[in-house]
């Protein structure tokens, strides 16, 4: 009898053995590999480093891109959304014109300024040939105007970021103003007076974004950007 009672404890607990216990809860993850959740693209590495010229750049010599073909629009979209303090950091006037921000020039008289004419250099015997001293209204150095929302932009310390712009109804407009013939002499000043005409630029604080460190999120960077192209007389 103790033999038969043994033999069936030992089968029983040789079958109980077999069985898996339940798994209660989440099974635990396995953190060498993390599923990738929504849509995560592929980045080259170029297009992660911050020092390397990005492909909307790559045959310009400005530092900025109004165009951009690797915009990261999707990432951005999802950014502003786990951002709760985004309506802080936001903030943009994007109806700008001379209209408010060139006194006494109006944003059509802008707008018609045409410096085609203009050479920016003799072409004969004197030191301003005709083009120098004659012409329709303009500035006295000829520059190109522009209200802009850049895509991408290199910063004050060399490195090239994304910005918000036109992601949802979010925009940041900045006006640009560039010299068309810098160090060029100032139009209609005597030859005398050795005038040059100079590039000025100021800091604009963007709304940046990096696609390739999504847990930086949306953060302030500052940009040097041209702002007029002004007459210098030497002493």
């Amino acid at each position: 009898m103790a033999l038969i009672v043994s033999v069936i404890l030992a089968c029983a607990g040789a079958v109980l053995g077999s069985v898996h216990p339940p798994a209660y809860g989440h099974p635990r993850p396995a953190y060498g590999h993390q599923p990738a959740y929504g849509h995560q693209p592929s980045y080259k590495h170029s297009y992660c480093d911050p020092t390397a010229t990005p492909t909307c750049a790559a045959n310009s010599t400005l530092t900025y891109c109004l165009e951009d073909a690797e915009y990261p629009e999707y990432e951005i979209k999802g950014a502003i959304s786990a951002d709760h303090i985004f309506a802080k950091k936001y903030a943009d006037v994007a109806d700008q014109s001379a209209d408010d921000l060139v006194d006494m020039v109006t944003k059509e008289q802008e707008e018609a300024f045409d410096y085609s004419y203009y050479t920016g250099a003799s072409t004969g015997d004197s030191p301003y040939d005709a083009t120098h001293w004659g012409g329709p209204e303009g500035y006295i150095c000829p520059s190109d105007v522009a209200y802009v929302m850049a895509k991408r932009a290199q910063n004050v310390e060399g490195k090239w970021r994304v910005i918000v712009n036109d992601v949802h109804y979010y925009t940041q407009t900045a006006r640009l103003e560039t010299c068309l013939f810098p160090e060029a002499a100032c139009r209609a000043l005597a030859p005398c007076f050795k005038s040059h005409c100079t590039q000025k630029y100021v800091y604009h604080r963007l709304l940046s974004f990096d696609p390739c460190d999504p847990y930086k999120g949306l953060f302030i960077d500052i940009y040097k950007m041209p702002s007029a192209c002004s007459c210098h007389i030497p002493a």
